[in-house]
């Protein structure tokens, strides 16, 4: 029983290669699965984005979760937003003013704040169906990679994370961006593809996919992940 509290190994069938992992050492980072970015009458939805992707995930989002939960692994949110009055987005000249979409709506639209990702906005919160459970970490930030102005990194070493296993949105932006750092990092990222939906054309999505499994980690299913864990899941 000792043992199996300090190892939980298992292989996960994954391109370009399996990938084997210790559940102890593992998190699953959901990546802003936020109302702004997912519910109908959130700022994807109100500037015009089409939601048949991101809706399609949040069930394989679910299943990882829960696999990682009873099979020992850690859940970590990443939750995008800004204060009501903008003082975390940056000096003027940053080009985040210049590139967000999303500062430019709500410039537009200040009577849409409760829409947009402000901390303690509907926007902002992470959706039901993905509510954190009892010892699920929660982490906000403000730029697309989640490792900068954040303490996941400390948070993750405080706790023996070795391996990150990306679900959420957007892949070809916050995903990605979150997951090259990793990388850089000496952490094991895999990329549950059928868990991950992109900004914009799907070739920005197989073009991170083919990025992650030839250079940056791995790449595996919703399935092929809770088939890897079945083995600690408990009931």
């Amino acid at each position: 029983m000792a043992e199996e509290k300090r190892n939980r190994t298992v292989e996960i069938k994954a391109e370009p290669d399996p990938v084997t992992i210790d559940l102890l050492r593992t998190a699953v980072i959901v990546v802003d699965m936020q109302n702004a970015f997912v519910k109908k009458g959130g700022y994807f939805d109100l500037a015009g984005y089409d939601l048949t992707g991101v809706e399609r995930i949040v069930e394989p989002c679910r299943k990882v979760a829960a696999a990682a939960r009873e099979s020992g692994a850690r859940v970590i949110y990443l939750q995008m937003g800004f204060s009501r009055d903008l003082s975390d987005k940056g000096p003027p000249d940053s080009p985040v003013n210049a590139k967000s979409k999303g500062l430019r709506f709500i410039s537009n639209h200040p009577d849409l704040k409760d829409k947009f990702y402000f901390y303690g906005c509907w926007g902002a919160e992470i959706i039901p169906e993905l509510s954190p459970r009892q010892g699920d970490i929660v982490v906000p930030k403000q730029r697309y990679d989640a490792f900068i102005g954040t303490n996941l990194d400390i948070i993750l070493r405080t706790h023996g994370v070795k391996n990150l296993v990306f679900v959420g949105t957007a892949t070809n932006v916050c995903v990605e961006s979150t997951l090259r750092h990793a990388f850089f990092l000496d952490y094991f990222p895999i990329l549950v593809s059928d868990a991950v939906v992109q900004a914009g054309s799907d070739v920005t999505q197989q073009a991170t996919i083919l990025n992650v499994k030839s250079h940056f980690g791995w790449v595996t299913t919703s399935e092929n992940f809770e088939r890897g864990v079945e083995s600690f899941r408990t009931e």
